[in-house]
């Protein structure tokens, strides 16, 4: 595909951004060597970065290196040069009331004054308990305990612990298409690139791959509302050819794939699924990391497939926006499935931190009394009208537009063998705005946080029309 010399592109670019820091900090460490005092707080922004680029995994790339994040207020990120960028990206789908909504804030400061660690496992702190009280309110009425860790792999991981030692079984299915994080395990679930698995065998045995409905690259081109169900017909195939239900603990799936493109499925997909793991004792994981907390204009994307409780998931991962920045990752379950756990099975150090629960807290509260989710909904339907006069303008580049909520994208077709996603987002961020493509297929996608404006919108579409105007003239140059 086209991303894999996109991939070796990045990888020659950051090896280059590296010889150059390399360089820099070798003719200057005369200089520090001989005075110590000279600190990050000495050097201008642009050193500041090159700094960190000679002494950060060259694994972690980074998209601004003209200077340093200074802070971030809304919509808006702001560098120590003075450029001020409109924040598209929300941390990855993470800063969902914004950066440094007031009242998390307050929050977090609060209980910062009163305990920053109390280790879960010896006891329980007020901040975990309100928060097991606010997330009651907005997950299904049957999925009534939770586990509480930092991460979204780390709860993926431990869902799978909880998924084998309950049913008995060990295999899990999986999507194409998937991403569910990249420590081991995890990347042993994830299929949405071949990045996260180069070179880390040999990985955790038992996941087998299902085809995650695309309807948009489906050889029968019906459409997302009359699909072929292809997909279900596979699955089905695979518990009979590949993993028997005798051995398979659980479906995993994102209900929206994330990393993925942001492709949405059949709403008939989600239900099917549901059927498939009753009729054949297995139970159905939901990682909604990217698209819980209010993403797709819900509380959860299950919620527009999904009649609940009556056809809820066993488990749902949520992580990403459930702090609003905090790491913190949580998974809700049915009761049952935490039956067979020996005490200090599941667990770790940080899970259910004090100050990051007390910012969830406060991020659910936020979200039901300003009305975040009315916003989400209103903003997106601006943004896929303004984005569908985009397509209109340039119906041959722009392949699809598709969305829920504030989680949205853009799909396009590769002119001259050049995808558009991947310089499309460094045009726009010269342009300031911050935006990533994503997917194997040429795709952007579009997350800001749930408290955008009106204006920020129309202002982002505006960007993204000059930046795709500037990209295609540079394409008419080849």
């Amino acid at each position: 595909f086209a991303s894999s010399s996109f991939f070796l592109a990045l990888r020659f670019e950051h090896a280059k951004m590296l010889a150059r820091s390399a360089r820099f900090f070798s003719s200057r460490s005369a200089v520090m060597t001989a005075s110590r005092s000279i600190t990050t707080a000495d050097m201008t922004p642009a050193e500041r970065v090159q700094f960190g680029l000679a002494h950060s995994s060259p694994a972690i790339s980074k998209i601004f290196t003209d200077a340093p994040f200074s802070h971030a207020k809304g919509s808006w990120v702001y560098l120590e040069n003075g450029r001020k960028l409109l924040d598209f990206n929300c941390g990855i789908a993470v800063t969902n009331t914004g950066h440094c909504h007031p009242r998390v804030v307050e929050a977090a400061q609060t209980q910062l004054g009163k305990m920053l660690h109390g280790q879960i496992n010896v006891g329980f702190h007020r901040p975990v308990l309100e928060l097991i009280e606010r997330l009651l309110t907005i997950v299904p009425s049957n999925l009534s305990s939770f586990f509480f860790a930092n991460s979204g792999s780390e709860a993926i991981e431990n869902s799978v612990k909880i998924a084998r030692a309950y049913t008995k079984k060990q295999n899990i299915i999986v999507f194409q298409g998937s991403f569910h994080g990249r420590t081991i395990a995890a990347s042993a679930l994830t299929r949405s690139k071949i990045l996260y698995r180069i070179g880390f065998g040999p990985f955790m045995d038992g996941v087998f791959v299902a085809p995650f409905p695309y309807c948009n690259h489906c050889k029968i081109p019906k459409g997302v509302e009359e699909c072929c169900n292809d997909s279900i017909e596979q699955i089905e195939l695979l518990l009979k050819q590949q993993t028997a239900p005798q051995d398979t603990a659980a479906i995993l799936l994102e209900p929206i794939l994330g990393e993925g493109g942001y492709v949405f499925p059949p709403k008939s997909f989600l239900k099917k699924l549901r059927k498939i793991c009753d009729q054949n004792n297995m139970l159905l994981i939901v990682d909604e990391v990217q698209s819980g907390f209010g993403r797709t204009g819900k509380f959860f994307a299950i919620e527009h497939f999904l009649d609940l409780p009556s056809e809820s998931p066993d488990m749902i991962v949520m992580s990403k926006g459930i702090a609003s920045g905090l790491p913190l990752s949580a998974l809700a379950c049915k009761p049952e499935l935490l039956q067979n756990l020996y005490p200090g099975s599941v667990g770790g150090t940080f899970g259910g931190n004090a100050v990051s629960c007390a910012a969830a807290v406060a991020t659910i509260d936020v979200m039901k009394e300003e009305k975040i989710l009315e916003n989400a909904n209103a903003r997106g339907e601006q943004l896929r009208h303004l984005l569908g006069k985009l397509q209109q303008k340039y119906p041959e580049v722009v392949r699809d537009i598709r969305g829920l909520g504030l989680m949205n994208a853009v799909e396009f077709n590769p002119q001259k063998g050049k995808q558009a996603a991947p310089e499309l987002s460094k045009i726009c961020q010269q342009n300031d705005m911050i935006l990533m493509n994503t997917s194997i297929f040429d795709t952007i996608r579009l997350m800001p946080p749930l408290t955008v404006s009106e204006s920020e919108i129309d202002l982002g579409v505006k960007i993204l029309t000059k930046s795709l105007e500037t990209h295609l003239d540079n394409i008419s140059r080849l």
